[in-house]
């Protein structure tokens, strides 16, 4: 395997986990070893899969304007490994869910990538252009955002996410998998 990848998240309604899911495939598929870890049931092995995890890729619905309590509740416990920069120099991603196009999701990622700068992490954004600025690409990155993976809530709950951000979400894996492999020296 390429490297070890945590995707610690939270998912009220399983929105979060579904792209959780897709992620961790795509790792998978990118030769990486992902490991999904819901923050609302850690263990002390999860604790200890973060701390070997190559990359964390962090996921959070968008509630009111930015991540869950469930997920702050996992990054203010992050306290004494972030004292000891216990996480430093590993890439960080993050990922969101909102139930609107727009949902305030960039708001969630902010919070997310400066947990991920106040920890001494990498940060991955978004290379996927989607339509209308690349009309090959219907339904990717719908949202237009950059700094990560934000996704809109299907009213299809058999689908729970939009088919075409659970392909951003797809190709979103990959490209992490892709610069875990190139961050291995």
């Amino acid at each position: 395997m390429a490297g070890a990848v945590a995707i610690p998240y939270a998912s009220g309604r399983g929105h979060t986990r579904r792209l959780a899911e897709v992620i961790a495939a795509a790792l998978g598929e990118g030769g990486c070893d992902a490991r999904l870890i819901d923050v609302e049931a850690m263990t002390d092995l999860d604790w200890k899969a973060l701390d070997a995890a190559d990359a964390i890729v962090m996921g959070a619905p968008t509630y009111m304007g930015s991540a869950s309590a469930g997920f702050k509740t996992f990054m203010d416990a992050s306290g004494e490994i972030w004292a000891a920069q216990g996480w430093a120099d590993k890439l960080a991603a993050g990922f969101t869910v909102a139930t609107f196009p727009g949902g305030d999701k960039l708001n969630t990622l902010m919070q997310l990538s400066i947990f991920a700068a106040q920890h001494g992490m990498v940060w991955i954004g978004q290379d996927q252009i989607g339509a209308p600025a690349n009309k090959d690409n219907p339904g990717i990155n719908a949202s237009g955002v950059w700094l990560g993976l934000g996704a809109t809530s299907s009213r299809d709950k058999t689908l729970m996410v939009e088919a075409g951000d659970l392909e951003t979400a797809h190709r979103f894996g990959l490209r992490i998998a892709r610069l875990v492999r190139r961050w291995q020296v």
